[in-house]
């Protein structure tokens, strides 16, 4: 009988690389429909937009049910490495709303999705929409423009200027939802998509609020500073190479009695269209270019690293071969519109610690501290009892079992029901109220200002 193989798995490259820098972990991510049958068609499709948009490091295919809370997510954030969750909701009032929360202790910032646009709309307005399925496999590139303000302006606005803290806040909340990018290491040809975040100017009325705009596009780029001859040439190499022939685009010359005739006339072998005409220098990087090399044999290596030794001092100078490529954003959608209105200590229940329309007086935030930290000593006060009743009931079970009696399952289970589940069970319907109340107030000073 043959010998059984080992069941031990092989660890990989990037289970090793976890286990030596155990802080550098990419954040994962949730994008979640609360309440997933009432949040209406655009809605659940915008949540799959931003699940494609926040691709590899989030739950694509994940599917919610209507009587899913939020406690049913946080259980799993821990064993799955979920670091953020993005909710996305309705209120009564018709308004949609996300919340970006970070696990497992907060916080979370609460934003009013003013207007938004599906990827399906972004791209039946373009011309010619890009459709690559290699840009999802790594994180886009994160830019942030505007989200903190400079001292000059900040005097300039006085009370209407944001607080220094919020904007540092919402800064760090949105640059940890994607991995950090090492400038020396990662590679150029794996960045393919980029996120843009821009923050509004404040406007007059409000009340240290962010206005945020999100855009997400794809990055292309082309080859310049070649001749456009030879430009139609390498696109006709590459559709020869492909499946599919598009025989309008291969330039004709059967009319032609040289070569030299079309390298001098490119619009000679037929019609040129607008799109071959030389981009901007404004879009134009240099780059280190692709080198193809032929897998050579032993005898082979030793020749030319022979043939090496002899020319090291005269290729001392040589630098690397660079080329310039052309930069281009292709839109890729969604289209959304933030605006925040509430930021908490916890997750989606906790402590608030910025409102936009809810401003307390000091001995009113001295209350609610107050408030919040005998509610803190409650809750350990309530924890210690219970682990206590949790050692003295196992303490029990072990000397039963050496005296021999037997310990039933449900004797077994009764550890786990002495836990308090209402500690940290965060409740839909409360937060669904303050949304309402945070609506009124709105409607409430839109009303004052139209008096």
């Amino acid at each position: 009988m043959g010998r059984r193989g080992s069941q031990r798995r092989k660890q990989s490259a990037a289970d090793k690389a976890v286990a030596k820098n155990p802080n550098q972990i990419n954040p994962k991510s949730m994008v979640i429909r609360m309440g997933a049958g009432d949040i209406g068609s655009s809605v659940s499709q915008l949540v799959k937009d931003v699940r494609q948009m926040m691709q590899p490091d989030t739950a694509v295919r994940l599917k919610e049910r209507r009587a899913n809370k939020l406690r049913d997510y946080t259980t799993m954030c821990g064993p799955l490495g979920v670091t953020h969750l993005l909710l996305f909701s309705r209120s009564d009032t018709g308004n949609t709303n996300m919340r970006l929360a970070r696990t497992p202790q907060g916080p979370t910032l609460h934003f009013r999705v003013e207007k938004y646009s599906l990827c399906k709309d972004v791209t039946r307005s373009m011309k010619h929409p890009r459709a690559g399925s290699n840009d999802f496999l790594m994180a886009p590139l994160l830019v942030m423009n505007s989200f903190l303000t400079p001292d000059a302006e900040r005097e300039k606005l006085g009370d209407l200027a944001p607080p220094r803290h919020l904007e540092k806040l919402v800064a760090d909340m949105f640059q940890g939802l994607f991995p950090p990018i090492q400038p020396h290491t990662t590679p150029l040809q794996s960045i393919k998509r980029v996120l843009l975040l821009n923050r509004e100017p404040p406007r007059e009325g409000d009340n240290g609020t962010c206005m945020i705009s999100l855009r997400h596009y794809a990055i292309t780029t082309k080859v310049t500073g070649i001749p456009k001859a030879l430009r139609r040439l390498h696109a006709a190499e590459k559709i020869l190479g492909s499946k599919e022939k598009k025989r309008s685009a291969l330039p004709n010359l059967g009319g032609l009695e040289d070569m030299a005739d079309y390298m001098l006339d490119p619009s000679a072998a037929g019609y040129t269209s607008a799109s071959e005409t030389e981009l901007e220098t404004d879009a134009e990087v240099e780059v280190a270019a692709p080198v193809t090399r032929r897998v050579l044999s032993k005898k082979e290596r030793e020749r030319a690293a022979a043939a090496e030794n002899g020319r090291k001092t005269m290729s001392r100078g040589r630098g690397p071969k660079v080329e310039k490529r052309a930069v281009k954003l292709i839109e890729l959608g969604p289209r959304i519109k933030l605006r925040l209105t509430k930021v908490e200590e916890d997750i989606c229940g906790g402590k608030v610690l910025w409102h936009e329309f809810v401003t307390k007086s000091k001995a009113e935030v001295k209350e609610l501290d107050e408030t919040w930290e005998q509610r803190r000593k409650e809750k350990s006060e309530r924890r210690r009892i219970q682990k206590e009743n949790v050692e003295r009931k196992r303490k029990e079970k072990a000397d039963r079992k050496e005296k021999g009696e037997e310990v039933s399952e449900d004797d077994e289970m009764e550890d786990y029901d002495e836990y308090d589940m209402d500690d940290d069970v965060w409740h839909d319907e409360e937060a669904e109220e303050d949304e309402d109340e945070d609506e009124e107030h709105d409607q409430d000073k839109e009303s004052g200002d139209d008096d």
